[in-house]
């Protein structure tokens, strides 16, 4: 049998210091938990600070767009460089896979991926993906590396996900780190501080978003930290950082696939109704959409919110946004088939 897949997201808080530069130290660290496990899986890793260690080579940075996509093309070989000066003392050579949203978005490309990444699992390489963002589509942008690390877990049926913070677990009111979470509810999101750090896109409100989707889809998530010896295993085993349960999933694998195509360029805001028919299995049809909101054509992935505008799923559309505004009285007409939808 195939060994499973552990995908592990790393962010700029972790791996850079004040100055954004990176710290050798703490690369070397991963080198040597990663090295550790690679008798148990298939390993992804998803790492952040390409934008911090390259914005120290412009003048007066400002964190604007352009200064951000400039800055990524001069840090990610230095990035890569110094992943490959820490992983050759364990003989693992390392890929450098910078991605698209259109490698998830379309079917046939995301198979190419994979077949891509079997070819370095076979020869003993480590992946470590992160965005393209000198040419990503400012519209089309991952919101961040938590998003990527997530759709790549899902895409690939992962067995767990790691999403390591400077903060080593996910808090309760008292800043203390709790070890397992059964369900992200309302009372798990109660204890969010909506901030971010300086160098980071993220926070933790971003992995608790993308934590729901992936325990939804049968993937355990686990948020932690780089303390102890050997911080991946640790976090594995529950002995650190905030474990989040997986529900259990039947989905195959092009459900997964459609999945991970979750977070894209339109929402459907759906009636009680139209809920309660999908959740029976049922086609959505036009008349129990209320609105819709961004562009997209026949074929894509949009989301499905309900009257609270909380995401339910997803579904590839048999209509283009234009077409399906036309529509959205008529109780007749399909704008997604029950086979294109997955609710979380």
């Amino acid at each position: 049998m195939q060994k499973p897949v552990l995908v592990i997201k790393l962010g700029t808080a972790v791996l850079t210091n004040e100055k954004g530069e990176i710290v050798q130290a703490t690369i070397k660290k991963v080198a040597a938990g990663i090295a550790a496990l690679t008798g148990r899986y298939r390993m992804i890793l998803v790492s952040s600070g390409a934008v911090g260690s390259g914005r120290g080579f412009f003048s007066g940075y400002k964190g604007t767009l352009a200064e951000r996509k400039a800055a990524a093309a001069v840090g990610n070989p230095i990035l890569i460089r110094d992943y490959q000066k820490h992983f050759s003392a364990y003989n693992i050579p390392v890929a450098q896979a910078l991605c698209e949203r259109h490698h998830f978005s379309s079917r046939p490309r995301f198979l190419q991926l994979k077949e891509t990444f079997e070819e370095f699992w076979k020869n003993g390489i480590l992946p470590v993906m992160n965005e393209n963002d000198l040419v990503s589509n400012v519209e089309l942008k991952f919101s961040d590396n938590d998003e990527l690390a997530t759709l790549t877990a899902i895409g690939f049926d992962a067995e767990a996900l790691l999403l390591c913070t400077s903060v080593g677990g996910f808090m309760d009111g008292d800043g203390k780190i709790i070890p397992q979470v059964e369900k992200v509810d309302g009372r798990i999101m109660g204890f969010v501080q909506k901030g971010k750090s300086s160098l980071g896109l993220g926070g933790m409100l971003s992995k608790l978003t993308f934590t729901r989707l992936a325990t939804s889809l049968g993937i355990r998530v686990v948020i932690c930290g780089l303390g102890g010896v050997e911080p991946f295993a640790e976090a594995l085993a529950g002995r650190s950082g905030t474990s989040f349960t997986p529900r259990v999933s039947n989905l195959r694998a092009r459900q997964k696939w459609l999945a991970s195509g979750s977070i894209t360029l339109g929402s459907l805001y759906l009636d009680k109704g139209a809920v309660r028919a999908l959740e029976q299995r049922h086609s959505l049809l036009s008349v129990g959409i209320r609105r819709l909101q961004g562009k997209f054509a026949a074929g894509e992935v949009v989301q499905l919110k309900d009257e609270e505008e909380q995401i339910v799923g997803v579904a590839k559309v048999k209509l283009g946004v234009s077409e399906m505004t036309a529509t959205l009285k008529s109780k007749n007409t399909i704008a997604a088939h029950a086979d294109d939808i997955v609710l979380f």
